[in-house]
């Protein structure tokens, strides 16, 4: 039984590294051990894992949940200095979205639900409460 899961992304210089993230998420990470890691609870039971070391060619894309695929575009772009990326969608998908890279080349990946009722759905299925 799988009951919980890490991600793991790996960055050349750790402090320049766990200061994007900090941005990318809105937030310090949850947990330092030691020098050379960080990680950040996503989800319940769900941990994104920075650490310092040789990025992986190809790495990714982490896909993240968005409320609004645009505005976050636009906050990414604005605060991270993110070369400006694509948004995708197809008729048959029920979500759009779009991939950009960090520094080190690790994909990142954000996604929106196009039915507004789906992300509040989704938010109260996984939190368990709504949130704004």
């Amino acid at each position: 039984m799988i009951y919980e899961m890490t991600i793991q992304v790996r960055v050349s210089n750790m402090r320049e590294g766990q200061s994007w993230y900090e941005t990318l998420l809105s937030r310090e990470p949850d947990f330092v051990p030691h020098d050379g890691f960080a990680e950040w609870e996503l989800l319940p039971g769900c941990w994104l894992q920075v650490a310092e070391g040789e990025p992986a060619s190809g790495s990714g894309p982490i896909r993240l949940g968005v409320a609004d695929l645009e505005a976050e575009k636009k906050r990414v772009m604005q605060l991270l200095s993110v070369e400006d990326f694509t948004i995708h969608s197809r008729k048959e998908v029920p979500v759009k979205w779009a991939t950009f890279e960090d520094p080190w080349g690790n994909g990142i990946g954000l996604f929106q639900y196009m039915d507004q009722q789906e992300i509040q759905n989704r938010i109260v299925t996984i939190l368990g409460r709504h949130i704004r």
